[in-house]
């Protein structure tokens, strides 16, 4: 045991001042400098994460002074992408879900790598807010590829019936190599695969006429792998959405935002807005123009915040002084934009080859 200076035992709490930090005159601990050196090892390594997230990405294409750097980076991601892998052995086929609005961003790039050889169906849902011309010429281009694409609104249940069809036609070599075996009516099980809000539980729930898959129109909210069984013995295994760590192409986080594919709450939603109304002046169709009560001739040569403020004051969203209140006007923009009320709109369509 050790002494004190005045022959007692010493405590553990005056031999853990001594080692962290040196006593004043009346006996106390300072412990400034240490608090000082902790909070700066704390503090450092949540500047260097916050750096990682804005930090600009080297290879990314043209922007306007709009645009935002997006970044997603949630650790549930990895785990999903590890879970896909593993069931995978489970599945005979899988369903990839994507928005019909973004065809090319709303798919995963991993996910090729990650399904290997499996075959695969494409389910184009949200194509009732889809520009009709522009979903045919991705089902096209899809064929091209040698994937089968099918159309849905899972909302409405348009396109579901060619489902089980279209599990069947994927899958004819497995069932014929089954039946020759005697193994009639086999079970074909699918994985339901896609990126976050893209409407996979919803599909889930109308095909199997269940409600036990959650629905909310927001990102993330299948947490874990759920089975459903469908008549004609097909089942379905459901997945939590998942997206790909970075976007090197800065436009496709922007789309991936402009549908609500990437949670609001992490980017400037004003600045959003800008950057969709860019888009919408250089494609600009006589429904938006009807929704906002606007002239061609008032939205020539305007900028995107100039816009916007119009925008605000012809809805009357105004704020003291008879200024326009952007952020609400924002807000409004955005969610019109998701519910198809500014018109059905595509925003990629196929390279032509």
């Amino acid at each position: 045991m050790k002494e004190n200076k005045k022959g007692g035992i010493k405590g553990k709490r005056q031999r853990f001042s001594e080692k962290t930090g040196k006593q004043n005159k009346n006996g106390t601990r300072n412990t400034n400098n240490t608090n000082n050196r902790n909070n700066q090892n704390r503090q450092k390594p949540v500047v260097e994460r916050r750096t990682k997230r804005t930090a600009k990405p080297q290879n990314t294409v043209s922007l306007s002074d709009n645009a935002q750097y997006i970044q997603w980076f949630p650790g549930h991601m990895t785990r999903t992408k590890r879970q896909i892998q593993s069931d995978l052995k489970l599945v005979d086929a899988v369903a990839e879900i994507i928005d019909a609005r973004l065809p090319l961003s709303s798919r995963n790039p991993d996910l090729a790598e990650l399904i290997g050889s499996k075959p695969r169906i494409i389910l184009m849902n949200k194509c009732d807010l889809a520009d009709q011309k522009a979903t045919r010429k991705w089902v096209e281009y899809f064929k091209r590829q040698g994937l089968r694409a099918i159309e849905l609104d899972c909302k409405s249940g348009k396109g579901l019936g060619g489902f089980v069809t279209a599990v069947r036609e994927v899958l004819a070599d497995k069932i014929a190599a089954w039946e020759a075996k005697g193994m009639k009516n086999h079970s074909l099980r699918v994985m339901i695969v896609g990126i976050p809000n893209v409407g996979k539980s919803s599909f889930i729930n109308r095909i199997s006429n269940s409600s036990k898959a959650k629905v909310e129109d927001r990102p993330g909210v299948t947490r874990g792998n759920q089975w459903f069984t469908l008549d004609k013995n097909i089942e379905l295994l459901d997945t939590p959405g998942v997206l790909w760590p970075k976007f090197d192409d800065q436009s496709v986080g922007e789309k991936l935002a402009f549908t609500g594919a990437v949670k609001d709450q992490i980017m400037d939603t004003e600045q959003l807005s800008l950057r969709l109304l860019e888009y919408l002046q250089e494609n600009v169709n006589s429904v938006f123009f009807e929704r906002f009560s606007l002239e061609k001739s008032e939205i020539e040569g305007l900028a995107p915040h100039e816009l916007l403020e119009l925008i605000a004051k012809k809805r009357g969203m105004l704020i003291s002084g008879g200024n326009a209140d952007t952020e609400r006007a924002a807000v409004m923009v955005l969610d019109e934009f998701r519910a198809a009320k500014l018109g059905r709109i595509t925003l990629e369509l196929p390279l032509e080859e």
